[in-house]
């Protein structure tokens, strides 16, 4: 369990809100920004975003749990991915806030399970500030409400520095996981920030808390902010 007491030394971080951006296109950025991440040529990175619809399948995925037809996932214009971080399949759209951290662990901690528990953890207090109790559970990594999921992790870590992240349904249509058994759990459901409150949240708001709970978290007491024109214009030939 996340206790508070995993800080370490004071670090930087480079945030960027990506907003609306493909998920092949961010994916590949990831790759660019983690090769320079591990050469040291840039800080730890944070991107929140939102993507088009997508459902992604991680290592591990069992492809029964892709439900949809072709035709249904051409009517719902939805791209699919097999990608190269843990866990099984999920849901990626619009009105759902991503979180891309790759950030080096040697520099906090060498255990990937703390990491996902920390990641879990910025979720949690998120969701506090909305007056949500969240919890764990012990057997399924992520965010829950009861049995209901409002946040989906999956990771890659590669010479300990993080790929991939958490995907947090603010204002998610979530009949769009209808489609999948969602993280090859067939007896829970999902929700979302939204249908908790019984209202639509703003997207930025959340962002900016989300934001803030991960600087906290990971002990980050300086936060460098970059626009995405910057990033993805830079980031493939300088660094930050």
């Amino acid at each position: 369990m996340y206790d508070g007491k995993w800080k370490m030394d004071k670090k930087t971080l480079t945030y960027c809100d990506l907003g609306f951006i493909d998920y092949k296109e961010a994916w590949d950025l990831q790759h660019e920004i983690h090769t320079k991440r591990v050469g040291g040529e840039v800080e730890d990175t944070f991107f929140l975003l939102e993507h088009p619809n997508t459902y992604t399948l991680g290592k591990t995925a069992h492809r029964e749990n892709l439900k949809s037809s072709e035709e249904y996932l051409k009517e719902n214009s939805i791209s699919v991915y097999d990608i190269d971080r843990g866990g099984d399949i999920t849901y990626h759209g619009p009105g759902q806030i991503v979180g891309y951290p790759i950030i080096d662990l040697i520099n906090w901690f060498k255990d990937t399970h703390k990491y996902l528990r920390a990641l879990e953890e910025v979720i949690i207090k998120t969701c506090s500030e909305y007056g949500l109790n969240c919890e764990r559970n012990p057997k399924h990594t992520g965010v829950w409400i009861g049995d209901r999921k409002i946040a989906a992790i999956g990771i890659k870590v590669s010479r300990w520095i993080t790929m991939h992240g958490f995907a947090f349904n603010v204002n998610t249509d979530l009949n769009l996981f209808n489609g999948i058994i969602p993280c090859g759990i067939p007896d829970k459901s999902v929700t979302s920030l939204s249908k908790e409150l019984n209202s639509e949240i703003s997207i930025q708001e959340v962002k900016d808390k989300l934001l803030n709970n991960f600087s906290n978290v990971f002990n980050y007491n300086t936060v460098i902010t970059l626009l995405r024109e910057e990033v993805i214009q830079t980031s493939f030939t300088t660094t930050y």
